[in-house]
Order: C-alpha cells, then sequence, then structure tokens
C-alpha cells in the first residue's frame, strides 16, 4: 500500500496500519518522493497536453480567420471594382474635357468667331460628363465602405476574448 494510499484510509484496516509501522523511515520517505514524482510527472503531462491543445486550437482559429479576412477583403473587392474604374473613365474624360478647353482657348485667341464657342460647349459638355462619372464612381467606391475586414476584426477581437477566459479558467 502506497503512502497516500495508507493515510486516506487511516482506521481502515489494522493489517495496513501494522503494515506501515513495520516500514523504516527511510523506506517511508522513498515511497512518498517516488509517489511525488509519479504524481508530479503526470501533472507535468496534463500541463503539456493542455498547452499544445490551445497552441492547436489558436492555430485553427488563426486560419478560419484568414480565410475570412480573404473572402471579407474579395467581396469588397467586387464591390469597389466598378467604381475605381469609374473613377478612372472621369480621369479619361477629364483629360478630353482639358484637351478641348485648351482647343477653346487657341481658337479664342484666333479671332472672335464661332469656333470657340463650339469649342468651348464640347469642353463643358466633357467636364460635365466627367463631373458625372466620378461623383457615380464615389458613391460606389463609397458603398463598398472601408478597404479592411470588419468583421474579420470583430471575430479577432471575440476571439482574444474567449482564450482570456480560457487561460484564466485552466490557471484556477
Amino acid at each position: 500500500m502506497t503512502v497516500v494510499g495508507a493515510v486516506a484510509s487511516q482506521g481502515n484496516s489494522t493489517q495496513d496500519q501494522a503494515a506501515l509501522r513495520e516500514q523504516s523511515l527511510p523506506e517511508l520517505v522513498k515511497q512518498l518522493a517516488e509517489e511525488t514524482s509519479t504524481l508530479v510527472r503526470k501533472e507535468l503531462e496534463l500541463a503539456r497536453s493542455e498547452a499544445q491543445r490551445a497552441g492547436e486550437t489558436v492555430v485553427a482559429l488563426a486560419r478560419q480567420e484568414l480565410q475570412l479576412a480573404k473572402a471579407e477583403m474579395a467581396e469588397k473587392g467586387r464591390k469597389a471594382g466598378p467604381g475605381i474604374g469609374m473613377v478612372g473613365a472621369a480621369g479619361a474624360v477629364a483629360l478630353l474635357a482639358a484637351g478641348a478647353l485648351t482647343a477653346c482657348l487657341i481658337l479664342a485667341l484666333d479671332g472672335i468667331m464661332p469656333n470657340w464657342l463650339a469649342a468651348l460647349l464640347v469642353g463643358l459638355a466633357y467636364a460635365a460628363l466627367a463631373g458625372a462619372l466620378y461623383f457615380a464612381g464615389k458613391a460606389r467606391v463609397e458603398e463598398a465602405g472601408p478597404l479592411i475586414p470588419e468583421q474579420t476584426v470583430e471575430t479577432i477581437k471575440e476571439d482574444v476574448e474567449w482564450a482570456k477566459t480560457q487561460i484564466g479558467s485552466e490557471s484556477r
């Protein structure tokens, strides 16, 4: 019978008590040391397995968060893409407007003739088109939202809080 078992079963059997009394103090100390060593070894194995489980959980959560971030950013890109294209088109049309307005200035300096008036009207039409494309594209980009994966950020915050509660409950 072990020392721990003997202490736990005090009064259960006179034979156990007699066996303990027959052992010498060094034998009892040796038996206690062996049992303590076994207990500590088992506790270390348990702590190691818990740490490994926690590490695997963190890795799995990180993978899930990366997948969520990729999906969220792809969705934002699909929403923002047409708006960015419209902003680019607005820039191209603005260059056309600048060309027409330049031609207008040249014709206006050439003399006071109806040619400059026609060039001015074309330039203003291009400018109006560029403005409309710009504001439509800007609205589309704003509709897509900020270019950060907001849902992923929120779930990461939740994961951090969950991990804190797990660490706190395991240390008790």
